[in-house]
């Protein structure tokens, strides 16, 4: 990630408290918020917001890195079709970018990254093109919930871009707003697949009820009218 316009609106207003920024090793985005070696993180999503505040900032291009003399490698811009046939190397917990764009400059294949680490670490022997068909990634601000400080407030204001004369109250209700909603969401996701889970379970004996077992009829019920009983209905 660029920081260095908010590291410079942060220090001319905080001249007294000096930001420490650190990359992250690996691919767990988290590990820095868990031990308590930082105060936020920049993660992509999609991540594990349990007992977290998620603000999404941006979204970042994907690109597709080959190799510097590959038939591919003089167009402006591809798409996913055009990678049909190439192997393809998929960053996990075993392959980090830096591993991966080194692979691919010895020509062992093309990978796929989100542009910033194509960026970060790029190769004299490999070129990074534009791709199409393939979702981007989504940049968010990611903190603990029970640790939403005022330099962390202030902090957020100014990567959203908030004004010098924004208040501190003013940040740290608009941050819990935001923060609440996406609460509310991610609870009501949860909701909703736990009901449909609760329905999946249910299914399987509605259907060897519905299929194997007979229909059974309602008894009768006495109607409000003059008809006496009625009849009962299948069900």
């Amino acid at each position: 990630m660029t920081l260095t316009k908010w590291l410079r609106v942060w220090n001319e207003r905080h001249p007294a408290t000096p930001l420490r920024i650190s990359p992250i090793e690996g691919q767990d985005a988290l590990a820095p918020l868990r031990d308590g070696a930082a105060d936020v993180v920049f993660a992509r999503l999609p991540i594990d917001g349990d007992g977290l505040h998620v603000i999404p900032l941006y979204e970042e291009q994907p690109v597709v890195v080959l190799p510097r003399e590959h038939a591919l490698a003089e167009a402006d811009s591809l798409d996913l079709a055009d990678l049909d046939g190439l192997a393809r190397l998929d960053l996990d917990h075993s392959l980090t970018p830096a591993s991966a764009v080194e692979v691919v400059e010895a020509g062992a294949g093309v990978a796929v990254m989100p542009q910033s680490l194509a960026r970060l670490h790029a190769r004299k022997g490999v070129v990074a093109r534009p791709l199409s068909g393939v979702d981007p990634t989504t940049i968010a601000l990611v903190w603990p919930t029970d640790a939403t400080t005022d330099d962390v407030s202030d902090f957020i204001g100014v990567v959203r871009g908030r004004t010098a004369n924004s208040s501190r109250t003013r940040a740290a209700e608009e941050t819990a707003a935001e923060a609440a909603a996406a609460a509310k969401e991610a609870r009501a996701a949860r909701a909703k697949a736990k009901k449909a889970a609760k329905n999946a379970a249910k299914n399987p004996a509605k259907n060897a009820s519905a299929s194997g077992g007979r229909p059974q009829a309602r008894g009768p019920q006495r109607g409000k009218g003059r008809g006496g009983p009625s009849r009962g209905r299948r069900s």
